[in-house]
């Protein structure tokens, strides 16, 4: 049970809506203008599905699992399979649920960082998530990011998190990532095989 609600959490760990975001990026200025384009694109795009194998480890125990994000408007949730069980994560402005991280039933709360706060017994920063996982800044934090020689952003350093983009679809338009790593101390959250499909 553990390990499971560890995968999960990991979900929330990486954890926005485009607004402001001070920045420093270590890029040529056509390489900046594009991504602040790819940016901008994303940013309202908040209708969509994402899929991917995943693992997250705290240095001490660790679990993998089959994430399947679906995220209408406000409205978000989370599942993710692991052998032998299934937990899943679900919630708007108006609340939050959590069914199978508990044998004595599903887990209510008033937002998703406090319901994971009861479940684990800290907080997961929730807001930053949807940016991340697309490598776009998140709100209202300073950013560091550098790019690759194919100008996509390689690293972006946020609000003590360092996440790494190794891997991208070369199809998707705006460029989206397939691989995602991001560490802080003692995390370690991995996505990989990450399909994308919009509404």
């Amino acid at each position: 049970m553990r390990a499971g609600l560890l995968v999960l959490a990991g979900m929330l760990l990486l954890a926005g809506c485009a607004t402001t975001r001070p920045v420093r990026m270590a890029g040529d200025p056509a390489t900046v203008a594009a991504q602040e384009t790819r940016e901008g694109a994303l940013s309202g795009r908040d209708h969509w599905t994402l899929t991917a194998r995943m693992y997250v480890g705290n240095g001490k125990e660790g679990g993998s699992g089959d994430l399947t994000w679906v995220q209408d408007g406000d409205r978000y949730e989370f599942n993710v399979a692991f052998p032998g069980r299934q937990v899943r994560l679900s919630g708007d402005a108006g609340g939050a649920l959590l069914e199978g991280a508990d044998k004595s039933g599903p887990l209510h709360g008033p937002d998703a960082e406090s319901l994971m706060d009861k479940a684990l017994g800290f907080r997961v920063p929730l807001a930053d998530l949807k940016a991340w996982v697309m490598a776009v800044r998140a709100a209202g934090k300073t950013a560091d990011v550098h790019f690759g020689a194919d100008g996509l952003p390689s690293e972006l350093v946020q609000d003590g998190w360092t996440i790494v983009y190794p891997e991208w679809d070369p199809a998707a338009q705006p460029r989206l990532p397939t691989k995602v790593y991001a560490t802080r101390a003692p995390y370690t959250v991995k996505l990989a095989r990450m399909g994308w499909e919009f509404r």
